[in-house]
């Protein structure tokens, strides 16, 4: 299981953040309709409980915009991933039907509420993941969206640099077709889903949609 440290900085704000380590053999293609059926269900659920404004008063999504708020970024500029994804679906929107993996993760952010590290472990360099804060004119692109102003936002580093923010993984690390081992971090800077709860329906939606094996989980909480 990969190592994580986090900066003091954060943990200032979130004293009592917890992150569920995920890391599993998996098969990755595209999504069958069974699994997008369960997306489209849990998109029903968001639509019926929330109205747009409200969105962002979720636990786990408040908590990340303090924290963004707490280190200089504008969390309605650069919006958390979770509340993103629950966004487009109160505004009618709709999801994209992307790979098993990544529709996986973004069906455990909507239904939880946190922000999710999705990443090809065969591409993280290290054995270490050190979450800090971005820095001025640090280089990460974001996926699908070009060069990220990440500064003063959450960011996992690996010994090459950034590849993972609330509001968007980087290229260097994304999921692909040829993806076969992942690791995946359920980032609970505040409380909403139990995160014991989360972690084993995330391994179980793996092993059923993914084939997954070899899986580990751990919950980590002291750093």
């Amino acid at each position: 299981m990969i190592n994580v440290e986090i900066d003091p900085r954060i943990l200032d704000v979130c004293p009592d953040m917890k992150i569920g380590l995920l890391s599993a053999d998996v098969v990755n293609g595209d999504t069958c309709d069974e699994l997008w059926q369960e997306i489209e269900r849990e998109a029903d659920v968001v639509k019926q409980q929330y109205e747009l404004l409200a969105i962002n008063q979720r636990p786990a999504i408040a908590a990340t915009r303090r924290l963004y708020k707490a280190l200089g970024k504008d969390p309605g500029r650069y919006r958390v991933a979770s509340e993103a994804l629950c966004r487009r679906i109160v505004r009618g929107l709709g999801l994209y039907r992307l790979t098993t993996l990544i529709d996986v993760v973004n069906l455990v952010s909507i239904k939880s509420g946190y922000p999710i590290s999705g990443l090809d472990a065969s591409k993280i360099e290290g054995n270490t993941l050190t979450m800090g804060v971005g820095e001025k004119d640090e280089p990460y692109y974001g996926i699908g969206r070009g060069l990220l102003n990440i500064e003063g936002m959450p960011v996992y580093r690996d010994a090459m640099g950034g590849i993972a923010t609330p509001t968007s993984d980087e290229e260097r690390t994304k999921f692909t077709v040829d993806t076969t081992r992942v690791q995946i971090n359920i980032n609970a800077f505040g409380p909403e889903m139990p995160l014991d709860e989360c972690m084993s329906w995330t391994a179980s939606l793996l092993e059923k949609y993914a084939q997954a094996t070899n899986i580990e989980t751990i919950i980590k909480t002291d750093f």
